[in-house]
């Protein structure tokens, strides 16, 4: 008997299911607040954040809308021609000296024989003339007047004029011929190469154009509120908007005016001033010129593209071994 109720004991127990567990609820209230410890918490990092970026453009004045620039040095042929030379191509990297084209000569070298034989001319009846006036001074009122005296004189001097002028003529028929082949005055890169062999230029017809290599800038455009900060000779990096190295630069100098589209003058010369004056004011931006001091060799610098462009204090910070390195001027390989 006592084994049977055990055993019955023991299915029930079995058949029981277990009891419920009961986890009380967290207070609606701690649920309310963790949002609001979020928001909080986001609101400080946003606020610290725009703090540090504040401090840092006041600090170090910087703008990311630079331009690099570089003086282009525009040639067109001083005579006309059909071109038989063009030693050069589109981008190409050439020396201060070097040929860049080449216009026929024939008609030059022509001239230039021409206006030696015109001298050779000219100088033969200079003497023939001084000499016959020489001798009509030599003799007495009695062979010869002063009236023919003076007319073999003024030939004579009128003999001579014409020798000058053709000497002249001789003198500019050579220039021509030497204008006929075009130099680069500057070592730099051929660039928008238009021109083949056999087109016909003008007298004055823009052909070639070189960018010098050693004359490359950057024009950053600085709020107006930025310039009280930024003096000339205080240093500078420039960092180029297709990557690469932070160049080394310094501040040459800043623009001295910027147009003010109120001082134009209509036809009558008054001021054309705008009507409409908006309360929100926005800074003007004004040049300043940053001079590259150093870049290494395979740094490509190209006219016209963008550049962020930071500038910082006057003094210039110490390298690894405490010395402040000496600046070295742009090159370009």
């Amino acid at each position: 008997m006592n084994a049977d109720a055990d055993l019955h004991v023991r299915v029930q127990a079995r058949e029981l299911p277990p009891a419920p567990v009961f986890v009380a609820d967290p207070p609606a209230s701690r649920l309310r607040a963790v949002p609001l410890l979020v928001t909080s918490i986001a609101l400080v990092l946003a606020g610290v954040g725009v703090w540090a970026m504040w401090q840092a453009y006041m600090a170090a004045p910087w703008t990311r809308d630079g331009t690099v620039r570089a003086y282009v040095v525009t040639m067109a042929p001083e005579v006309a021609g059909r071109i038989v030379g063009l030693p050069v191509a589109d981008n190409q990297l050439v020396q201060k000296g070097d040929p860049l084209m080449v216009v026929d000569p024939t008609n030059y070298a022509i001239a230039v024989r021409q206006s030696e034989a015109a001298v050779e001319q000219a100088k033969a009846v200079t003497q023939s003339a001084r000499a016959e006036a020489e001798r009509r001074r030599k003799l007495t009122n009695l062979s010869v007047s002063d009236e023919e005296k003076e007319i073999y004189a003024s030939r004579a001097m009128s003999a001579d004029a014409a020798y000058q002028q053709a000497v002249a003529n001789l003198d500019q028929a050579r220039v021509n011929l030497e204008r006929t082949r075009i130099v680069s005055p500057v070592t730099g890169y051929v660039t928008n190469l238009q021109v083949q062999l056999g087109d016909f230029v003008n007298v004055g017809q823009r052909s070639i154009s070189v960018i010098d290599a050693a004359s490359y800038w950057v024009d950053a455009y600085f709020e107006e509120t930025s310039l009280r900060r930024i003096h000339d000779g205080d240093l500078a990096t420039v960092k180029l908007m297709g990557g690469g190295e932070t160049l080394a630069a310094h501040v040459e100098s800043v623009a001295r005016g910027i147009n003010v589209p109120n001082a134009q003058s209509d036809s009558l010369g008054l001021a054309s001033v705008n009507p409409i004056f908006t309360w929100v004011r926005l800074a003007q931006r004004v040049p300043v010129r940053i001079r590259i001091d150093k870049m290494s060799a395979g740094t490509r610098l190209v006219q016209g593209v963008t550049a962020t462009v930071e500038v910082h204090d006057r003094v210039q910070p110490p390298n690894e071994n405490g010395r402040a390195p000496v600046a070295e001027r742009a090159r370009v390989d």
